[in-house]
């Protein structure tokens, strides 16, 4: 979707979301990833399930965010009604220390991931 303007109750929902840095982090971890599990943003975040369950609550809750239950694990994405607008405001912080070190974390944990996965597919071909 090509945004041309917007309403001020699009903007002001957008802007409320941005007014946190957790929100901020939490976003552009989705931004980047597609979508997460509450538990991937509390180790990528080293937040607590309650802070991180707070600020997912409040930005489904705008409107902003989307979410699928798989099993046990309840995954969050950035509806793509707003996916525009979010990578044009990323764009100007993208290099912000905090939000690179995040990405950085979250790379280790799908490495680790990854690594654990095949260690355990390896293990049972050789059973």
């Amino acid at each position: 979707m090509r945004l041309k303007n917007i309403s001020l109750n699009y903007g002001l929902r957008i802007f409320k979301a941005l007014s946190e840095e957790p929100r901020v982090r939490i976003l552009h971890l989705l931004m980047q990833n597609k979508e997460l599990s509450i538990s991937d943003l509390e180790l990528i975040l080293d937040f607590t399930q309650t802070k991180t369950s707070r600020h997912l609550i409040y930005l489904k809750n705008a409107g902003l965010l989307g979410s699928r239950r798989t099993d046990q694990w309840m995954f969050y994405y950035i509806l793509e009604e707003y996916l525009e607008i979010l990578q044009q405001i990323f764009k100007l912080i993208q290099k912000d220390a905090n939000l690179t070190k995040d990405q950085e974390t979250y790379e280790i944990l799908k490495s680790n991931r990854e690594l654990a996965a095949n260690k355990i597919q390896n293990n049972q071909y050789r059973r």
